[in-house]
């Protein structure tokens, strides 16, 4: 648990050089993370969507939205598939930041990985996908 928490403590401490840099805050660069998942999965998220997923009230989402427009890391546009709701997209020049910024960590993580064998990978994908789903779980049991 100590060794998770410390990597946890790094992987906080290297995220929060990129939203330093940027001039983001923690919210603001959790958002980020989650439009960034949703255009890797090939969709956009909703004002809604965004807000659920970061517990966040339909005005502070708004103000949200506003600040990172206003940044250049992402915008809103109309749906594709119906013209009535409005999607939350990243710039391509945020995707540029962040490629660059993460790229180091990529690399050093890459490393690390392949000093593992097959099998073994497969264990530490297993334990972080359940590490993951614990962890859900526990923020479920204080209603978050």
């Amino acid at each position: 648990m100590v060794l998770i928490r410390r990597l946890n403590v790094e992987s906080d401490r290297f995220v929060e050089g990129f939203a330093v840099a940027h001039r983001l805050h923690r919210t603001d660069l959790n958002a980020l993370v989650e439009i960034l998942d949703a255009h890797h999965a090939g969709h956009a998220l909703s004002p809604g969507e965004l807000g659920a997923k970061l517990n966040l009230s339909a005005p502070a989402t708004t103000a949200l939205i506003d600040r990172l427009e206003q940044a250049g890391h992402a915008g809103r546009r109309r749906s594709t598939t119906d013209g009535r709701k409005i999607e939350v997209v990243i710039t391509e020049r945020a995707v540029e930041l962040a490629r660059a910024f993460f790229a180091p960590l990529g690399r050093h993580l890459t490393a690390v990985v392949e000093e593992f064998g097959p099998e073994e990978r497969e264990t530490i994908g297993r334990f972080l996908t359940r590490g993951i789903e614990a962890t859900v779980a526990a923020r479920g049991d204080h209603g978050a």
